[in-house]
This record gives structure tokens, sequence and C-alpha cells, in this order.
């Protein structure tokens, strides 16, 4: 089965549309975040200086600078990942998940091996399913499109040395457990388990999308590898002053009460969908999305654009299908109005 890799969500939005195709949060910029990327466009005839935006990232993450490579969002670290890497001789992607991972090796020239979870077991990862001799290995955590958090002990498992293990966490600032300080599951802070680079993403709890800021997390002695195949000067200036203001601790604490908000509200969202007929849930949602199962997805997407809602295609994402739809978080209100508008288009056509 062929996969368009390169549909996004971006693509279902339209003039008039509730957007919940894309898995940005809809909000307001707070102050301690606009001031600092106005006040950088005096200094644009210059050119960016990433040192002060590097050590502040290291620092968020108790890392040293040398273990830090700043990108032009998370999509151009694959891409990075995919040109520098191209002496792996097995690499191997976990779907379903974000497909730029794939499209990234394959424009490379790596021959793409991909692993299947299935929904079955709740989209769950089973470290045994990748081939043991698989030297770069890409996985999903908290997985987009499925929304499942996978257990850190589980991902770890899969780091061992000759391979590289990159675990996309560009949502994990989404992702919040009663009693947990921090992120669950995330091995952002982790040095030592041989091989791992984490990518991170600033996009989608700031609503940066149109900025381009993301990071990869590294050993050292891989840095400089990703960093010869990046363009000069790659991070503009205002990113990356959005990058010191979104590793200070007033950003990392607002970043865990939006987090614990966007739980109860996907929660909401989740206790909605139980109660419409033919839905099923994949997995158990922990991010700012969550997938279902229903049949003729792709006729009841076209339905719920024509009253004024945008979800996501789920036919683009190997190990899915046209079954399957991906539906952004959102207030509780925009949740009620979604939720009664795809019960009335299922029972219009049961």
């Amino acid at each position: 089965m062929t996969f368009d890799l390169d549909h996004h969500g971006d693509a279902e939005v339209g003039a008039g549309l509730i957007d919940l195709a894309v898995n940005v949060r809809h909000q307001a910029m707070p102050g301690w975040l606009a001031q600092p990327i106005a006040a950088s466009l005096d200094r644009l005839s210059a050119y960016p200086e990433n040192s002060a935006a590097t050590a502040a990232v290291a620092a968020r993450h108790h890392r040293e600078p040398g273990e830090v490579l700043l990108t032009a969002g998370a999509a151009q670290a694959f891409v990075l990942l995919a040109q520098a890497l191209r002496g792996a001789r097995r690499p191997v992607v976990v779907h379903p998940q974000f497909t730029e991972p794939e499209a990234a090796l394959i424009n490379a020239g790596h021959r793409v091996e991909r692993v299947l979870l299935r929904a079955e077991d709740g989209f769950r990862l089973d470290p045994g399913l990748v081939p043991a001799d698989a030297d770069l290995v890409f996985v999903g955590n908290p997985t987009n499109p499925t929304s499942v958090l996978h257990p850190a002990a589980d991902v770890a498992k899969l780091a061992r040395p000759g391979r590289v293990l990159v675990v996309d966490e560009a949502f994990a600032d989404t992702t919040w457990r009663p009693g947990v300080a921090g992120e669950p599951e995330s091995l952002a802070g982790r040095r030592d388990l041989p091989g791992l680079v984490v990518l991170r993403s600033l996009t989608k709890t700031w609503g940066l999308a149109g900025l381009r800021i993301g990071y990869l997390l590294a050993p050292a002695d891989l840095v400089p590898r990703f960093a010869a195949v990046q363009p000069l000067w790659a991070v503009s200036t205002p990113a990356l002053a959005a990058a010191i203001a979104c590793a200070s601790p007033v950003a990392v604490a607002a970043e865990r009460r939006i987090a614990a908000e966007m739980a109860a509200e996907r929660d909401h969202l989740v206790e909605r969908l139980r109660h419409v007929p033919s839905v099923t849930i994949a997995g158990e949602p922990a991010s700012a999305f969550v997938t279902i199962q229903l049949p003729e997805a792709d006729v009841v997407r076209r339905e719920l654009r024509e009253r004024g809602y945008a979800v996501r295609r789920g036919d683009t994402f190997p190990g899915l299908g046209p079954q399957w739809l991906r539906i952004a978080v959102r207030d509780t209100a925009t949740t009620d109005g979604f939720v009664h508008t795809l019960t009335a288009v299922l029972e219009e056509r049961s």
C-alpha cells in the first residue's frame, strides 16, 4: 500500500473551518515569550548567534551544550539525521508515527523497513519487534498520530551500541501525569543510553509553527556529524530568542500547567467519543490529539468539513488506513460541538 508521506494536517484546514486537524495550541502568546521575539527584530542585520540559546536548552535538560543542536523545527532534524547517517545498513521506522522521518530517509537514499504496531495491542511499543541488527531506529513518544505514550523503559530497551536510536518527543511537553513533576516517560535527560538522539519541538504548546524552532539532544560525539550537514545560520534570530524564553523556569512551569489543563480537555474528548456509536479510540491517548476508527471515515471527514470542522485523515499514516481520523484536543465547548456534529453525521448515515 502506498502512503502520501508528505501530507500534513495543515492541508485539511480552510477558511471558516474549526481546526481540529493541526496539533498546535491556539492561544495568545504570553508576554515573556512575545517580548523577546519582538525585541530580536532589532538585531536582524547581524547573523544569528546561537550559543546563548544552545546553553539555555542544555540547562533546561541538564545536559552539556555540546549535546544540543538547534534546528529550524524538528522537521529539519529528520533531514539532518537522514543525510548524516547515509551509511546506515538497516534503518527501521516504527509506525504508525509522524511520516517525516521516513520521507527524509527515502529522500536521502535509504531503504526503509517498517515495524507496524497493532491496533489490537493498543499501538503499544513492543521492543522485540525491532530487528536486532537495525542500526538506525525511529520511534515517536508520545506517538503522532495515535497519541500513545510508551513507557520510557520500553523505549530505552531499543538503545544499544552500534545503533542510533531516534526518539521523536515533539509532543512530550503536552503529556502530564498526576504526581509526576516533569514530562512522564521522556528520555531527554538520559545521557547513559548509547546512540540516543531525542528530538524536540517548541511548535505545539507555544504556537510557533511559523517560526520554525526545535532541537535535538544527542551524545557529544554525534552532534558534530549532524551539524556538518546543516546549512549555516539555519535557525533565525527570532527563533533563537524563542528557544531561550521557552527553556526558562517560567516557561517550564507554564508548560506543566498547560499540559495538566490539556489532559482534562483530552479526557473530556475521550469520554464524549466513547459514547458515539461505531467509534473506536486508538490506544490510551496521552497527548494533544486523539485518533479514532470508524466506518467510512473519509466520507465522514468530508461531511464534517461541509459542517465546519477540519479533521486529519488517517490514510496517509503507515499502520493506519482509510478508516482512521485524528482529532486535535481543544476546549470543552469546541469538543462538545464537534462530537454533536459527528454523532449527527453518523446517525444520518446509519
